[in-house]
This record gives C-alpha cells, structure tokens and sequence, in this order.
C-alpha cells in the first residue's frame, strides 16, 4: 500500500521532529508557528512569477510552472536539510491553507519513508486557534503591574525577577514611547506579536502571579489583546518612585544608540511639534547638537514623558496604590526591591526599600 500523509488540525497537542513551514519566506516572516522552519517550495519571486502567469496566461500554464518550481526547491531541501535526517523523522508541515505547497512536500516525504503529517487548513488553522486562546487564556492569570516614570528601570526589574514575569516590551520589541524603536531590529507584525504573547502566556503557572509593565495597550505598532488590556487595568501592583537624576543616568546608559545616531533622534522629535510647539522642539535639538545629553534627557522627561505618565496612569491603572521608593538603582537596591515584588508584599504600604 502506497504510504499517505496523515492530518491533524491540532498539531498543538503532539511532538514532532521538526515543524516545516513551506511558505515563502515574506509570508514566514509576516508570522508562523513558534519554532517552524522554513523550507519554501515557492521562494517569494517564484510565487509572483507563478502568480502573473496565471493571471496573464493562463492557470494551465502557472500550474505547469509552479509544478517545476516546487520539485527543483524540494529536490535542493532533499540534498541539504533532510539529508541527514534518520529514518523515525517525523514532522508536521504546513502552508497557507493546507493545500498543494504543503502536500507536495508531504507526498515526496512520505514516499521516502517518513510518517508525516499535515496540518488541516494550513496557517489559517494555526491562526484561528492563536485567536481563539487569546481571547480567554489572558483571563485565567492574576496580574501585578510594575508601574514608574520613564527611566525607573522596570524592563531590566521584570527580566531579573524570580517570580512570574511577562515582559510585553520584549515580546513587541520595542520599549513603548516614541523613542522605544529598537534600531536593526524591527517590530513583528501583529500577528506575529501575537504568536509571540500566546508562546510567553502558555509557560506561565495560573496558580502563581504574574508581574508585568504598565502599559499602553499600544506598544509602538502592535496591540494588546483585549482580554489581557482589560485584566491589566483592573489588577493590583506597584508604583516605583525613582528620583529624577537616577533616571536620566539609567536612560543615557540603556539608549546609546540615539547618541550614536543624533539626526535619526532629531527626525523623531519632529513629531512632536503639535504637541509643544516649534520652540521646545527647536530648544531639545539644541541641546543635542551641543552633545549636552543630561540636559537633554532630563528635560524630555520633566517636558513630555512625566506630564504624559501622570494624565494616563491614575486613569488606566486606578488600582496600583502602592509605592516603593528607590533610593538609587544600584544592583543592590534592584534586589532588594526584586525580593519585594518577590514576596508579594501588596498590602503593606512602603514608603522604601526593606
């Protein structure tokens, strides 16, 4: 008997050898299953030939087209990456519905030997279920937000604390404020923010907390998912009193890249004329042009982000009470506030570190 692809349209729930994404390498990176390679058997120039052949010829002559391509890319993924793969290899391969890219691969698999599986419906059944999750898995754990003016170090506190943390800055890429674009290192799509959430929200323990940022429900290009923005807003945790000059420092220190590229940073502020006027503006590009740093950080926060953090916090966060005050942000002081946050001390107000 000739050996068939088996189907699955919750591959989530099993272990493969390896998750093969045969897409074009455009649509892998608009999103894909978390841990998918891609193998394509249509590289992005090759789907737009296929594609103005079908519509400029004829759909006989694309197929015929898209036939030959397909077998030249799988016959170059047989030579390199499925060479050394033992005979138990068993993966699950998926493309935009589950249609011919993905069978042709199976069927050229499963005919060496290996028990392959396909995913019913492609990409489009993975991302309904990502959809899905999101909108009741947010729901199941209990939050505590770590709030604090621009600079108090809260992205560095969430990465090194020993409870539960979600760090949603890291998962958008991006540090949520004008200036929080990561230079080289863009943005993922919604979809794939997403993708990225929902890999982050299975790890966590729903018994246990989980501390997050105080953010918008916007971080740079990408959207919080409304479960999750509507629990954050009505969740306990607490404020971070950082005093202004330790903030600056932590600030020069954790964006050198604006220093490195002044006239990007200058182009960045321009868009903030409507809000202060051509004279701050012009007066921040100064400050930066005679390389005075300090001034300038400070002023950015005193001018824009500490007016900003107060009109929006009280009103997105009404339930973070409490404080803590640093009194620097030395390792030490990071510590003793990480065994705070820690143990979970939301009832005591504390007015500085233990």
């Amino acid at each position: 008997m000739t050996p068939t692809p088996q189907f699955t349209d919750q591959p989530w729930n099993e272990i493969y050898s390896d998750i093969i994404d045969v897409r074009s390498q455009a649509e892998f990176a608009q999103d894909h299953i978390p841990g998918a390679i891609n193998l394509p058997v249509l590289n992005d120039d090759q789907r737009a030939q296929v594609g103005t052949v079908y519509k400029q010829e004829s759909p006989f002559k694309a197929r015929k087209l898209g036939a030959a391509l397909v077998s030249e890319n799988i016959a170059i993924h047989l030579q390199q990456y499925f060479a050394d793969k033992p005979k138990d290899y068993q993966p699950l391969i998926y493309c935009w519905r589950g249609g011919q890219r993905s069978g042709s691969m199976a069927l050229v698999l499963t005919q060496i030997g290996w028990r392959v599986t396909l995913l019913k419906g492609g990409y489009k059944t993975y991302r309904a279920w990502v959809r899905s999750q999101l909108e009741t898995l947010p729901e199941q754990f209990e939050y505590r937000i770590l709030a604090g003016l621009t600079g108090s170090a809260k992205t560095l506190i969430l990465q090194n604390l020993s409870a539960q943390a979600l760090d949603l800055e890291g998962l958008a890429n991006h540090r949520g404020s004008l200036l929080g674009v990561l230079f080289d290192s863009p943005q993922p799509t919604q979809k794939g923010f997403e993708s990225r959430l929902l890999a982050a929200l299975q790890k966590l323990d729903p018994s246990q907390p989980v501390w997050l940022e105080a953010e918008s429900n916007k971080i740079g290009q990408v959207y919080l998912p409304q479960a999750l923005w509507k629990k954050m807003q009505v969740s306990t945790g607490v404020e971070l009193k950082v005093g202004t000059c330790d903030r600056v420092n932590h600030l020069l220190a954790e964006y050198p890249q604006w220093i490195e590229n002044p006239e990007q940073l200058k182009q960045k502020l321009d868009r903030l004329i409507s809000r202060h006027g051509k004279a701050q503006v012009q007066h921040w590009a100064t400050l930066i042009n005679t390389q005075q740093w300090s001034a300038f950080v400070q002023s950015m926060l005193e001018d824009h982000y500490d007016p900003a953090y107060s009109r929006s916090f009280q009103q997105q966060y009404p339930q973070v009470n409490q404080t803590y005050e640093l009194s620097d942000l030395s390792s030490v002081s990071l510590e003793k506030l990480q065994a705070h946050l820690s143990g979970e001390k939301l009832s005591i107000q504390t007015n500085s570190p233990d």
